[in-house]
């Protein structure tokens, strides 16, 4: 018995030994909330989550303890984009890939752009649709398998036949087929029941739509409305019982209408709102998911000869130039707005430059840096738990070497990233 008593005890104390918290000793931290600035403060991080914010700099009282010197530093909580397409990143090529490309193919280059993103301080992401393979990328990530954000997965966008998302758009009639719900393609609202049931039985964790056509699916109209409302409320309500978040691409005003209406709660692109549709958007209470980096990149590659198809490039040249000025439009009237970027349609990594575009349209910089914390946790169904450096809150925490409040630029540039209390990037 004292042989087991002592093991017991020898057991135990081991564990106190190896028990390891992190002490973060941050120059300044933003509060994002309050856009106050905090001066010389100690984030204590234990297992996966802040313990302890408090004032000055506390020393570690554990010899395992990890102590961070970031007293140079802007600290910030980990930043969320709300639009990514982790599968993928945009060139010349892509047309061919979903004919030469294999699934391990897609999956392999999915892991660097996740790896990525995260060193970049973005801790999490919507993924808004792919193949699937984000289905698997997100449990890869949460197995620790894969280096990349937490990730929160649309799987398939559920698309009409011909329409923006429609996987067989641009091949031959002998390719084309006829693809259905479990390939994300509807035609009336029992399909679209069927569809957002085949994305919850494959694991997705949110339900996008392609409202409108877009800008690079192989098609002449960027704009039309391509669900009937009565698709669009199938789609809703049965995403409500799965307790499902649901996002709407839309360029177009009268499909970004009938979304409102049929009750998706973000609007992606927003790309030729009107005013009307606005007032709509805040009487329904949704919010609006600009992807000015996106558009502004659509636009210059459509100026390269051959960078896209034909039938591409005018869309692109239309789109590129109104995002912006609809997104001022819309926040100068009140519309919430929820920080997205479209990263895979621009190099991944670059999602930062968002800020710079939000803030140069009229949106202070603080109001940009919540929509990226405070309200995309929210939507996220995560506000307890994201977007803020509080105790009790998901260790993701990064830091930048100036005051993001004066310069919006510097989140371009994280130089530490932690995510879940472990450290992916420190100088």
């Amino acid at each position: 018995m004292k042989n087991n008593f002592a093991f017991l005890f020898t057991f135990l104390f081991s564990c106190i030994l190896l028990a390891q918290d992190t002490y973060l000793h941050c120059g300044k931290i933003v509060d994002v909330q309050t856009g106050k600035i905090l001066t010389d403060m100690t984030i204590v991080v234990s297992g996966n989550k802040i313990i302890k914010v408090v004032n000055g700099y506390v020393a570690p009282i554990n010899p395992n303890d990890i102590e961070v010197d970031l007293k140079n530093k802007f600290v910030l909580p980990g930043l969320i984009d709300m639009h990514v397409h982790l599968e993928n990143e945009f060139n010349s090529t892509n047309y061919d890939a979903k004919y030469t490309d294999n699934e391990a193919d897609v999956a392999f280059a999915s892991t660097r752009y996740a790896r990525i993103t995260l060193m970049a301080g973005f801790t999490t992401v919507r993924d808004l649709g792919g193949s699937g393979v984000n289905i698997s990328l997100r449990k890869a990530v949460d197995k620790g398998i894969v280096v990349g954000p937490r990730i929160f997965a649309a799987g398939k966008s559920i698309a009409t036949t011909g329409g923006h998302a429609d996987p067989t758009n641009g091949s031959s009639r002998k390719l084309m087929g006829d693809p259905g719900p479990i390939e994300g393609v509807i035609n009336s609202p029992e399909d679209a029941v069927k569809a957002v049931r085949q994305r919850y039985k494959e694991g997705a964790d949110v339900i996008k739509i392609t409202a409108t056509g877009g800008v690079l699916s192989v098609a002449k109209n960027g704009k039309n409305p391509q669900f009937t409302l009565d698709e669009i409320k199938a789609i809703t309500a049965t995403a409500k019982d799965y307790n499902m978040l649901t996002a709407a691409h839309a360029h177009g005003d009268e499909g970004m209408q009938r979304a409102i209406l049929g009750g998706i709660k973000t609007i992606e692109h927003g790309t030729f709102m009107s005013e009307e549709t606005m007032e709509m958007m805040k009487k329904y209470d949704a919010y609006l998911v600009p992807t000015i980096t996106a558009g502004k990149e659509v636009a210059e590659k459509a100026k390269i000869t051959g960078f896209y198809p034909e039938i591409v490039r005018p869309k692109a040249l239309e789109v590129g130039p109104q995002i912006q000025n609809t997104f001022a439009k819309a926040y100068n009237r009140g519309v919430k707005i929820a920080f997205g970027t479209d990263a895979g349609v621009f190099p991944h990594g670059l999602n930062a430059k968002e800020f710079g575009y939000m803030v140069e349209a009229g949106m202070p910089a603080k109001e940009a840096i919540q929509a990226a914390t405070i309200t995309n946790a929210k939507l996220l169904g995560m506000e307890n738990s994201l977007g803020q450096l509080k105790e009790s809150f998901l260790a993701d925490i990064i830091a930048v070497d100036e005051n993001p409040l004066q310069n919006i630029k510097t989140l371009e540039n994280v130089i530490f990233v932690m995510k879940d209390g472990f450290i992916f990037k420190s100088n």
